[in-house]
């Protein structure tokens, strides 16, 4: 400590004797070695437990209230306001719609490689990104299960939402709700076009469209994307 460097020798039975998992966890502690690396083993190592349904559309408590998406985009802001001591002008757009979103390891069987694929999606800051990660991801391993391309689709929606000023976007039992926050940069006259247009959207004051009759899943990203470029 301080100015004492330290060691530590692990003392583990032959590497024959030892299961898949340890060797994962073994690797994993060789590669993640620097400062701050607690968290991606962490990370693998509940991988290697078994994650349940945590990152499907089943939740329970709190979490299947508010969406697991929207519960990890609060927790990191709410870290973020505490770290810096103010809050955050941008606008985050949080959204539950109740799809499984997940990189199966029948697609990716590499839970390191897995990992470093989720941090690449949640990195993307435009559609560009987007539509490159997804190419990228296509050659190198063929084309993308439902689940992966529904992370993609979250990453687009999550894009084009904190453009427009979109608070949230939520699938309910009555339809599809989005909601602005009052600084969003949208049109009011696309708005009433919109509305007027005989679309299936309504206007819920003071700040919530609301498409009425939810589309299936094949059509789910499509028509929440064409709403929001529409009011741009």
């Amino acid at each position: 400590r301080s100015n004492r460097r330290a060691y530590a020798y692990l003392l583990i039975p032959s590497d024959d004797t030892l299961t898949p998992i340890a060797r994962r966890r073994l690797a994993a502690i060789r590669e993640f070695s620097e400062l701050g690396a607690g968290f991606r083993i962490a990370a693998l190592d509940l991988e290697l437990r078994g994650a349940g349904n945590l990152l499907g559309g089943r939740q329970h408590g709190h979490i299947e209230a508010i969406g697991f998406d929207l519960y990890c985009q609060l927790l990191e802001r709410t870290i973020e306001e505490l770290r810096t001591g103010e809050e955050l002008p941008e606008v985050e757009t949080a959204i539950s719609l109740k799809v499984d979103l997940k990189i199966p390891a029948g697609f990716i069987d590499e839970e390191l490689h897995r990992l470093r694929i989720y941090k690449q999606i949640a990195s993307t800051r435009s559609e560009a990104e987007v539509d490159a990660l997804y190419r990228d991801l296509e050659d190198r391993f063929g084309e993308l299960p439902p689940p992966v391309r529904n992370l993609m689709e979250y990453a687009r929606l999550r894009i084009l939402g904190r453009a427009r000023g979109v608070m949230s976007i939520e699938r309910t039992a009555q339809g599809i709700d989005i909601k602005f926050h009052e600084t969003a940069r949208i049109d009011p006259e696309r708005i009433v076009e919109l509305v007027g247009g005989g679309s299936g959207v309504t206007f819920a004051p003071p700040a919530t469209l609301r498409l009425q009759s939810a589309p299936s899943r094949a059509g789910l990203f499509s028509s929440i994307e064409n709403i929001l470029r529409e009011i741009a």
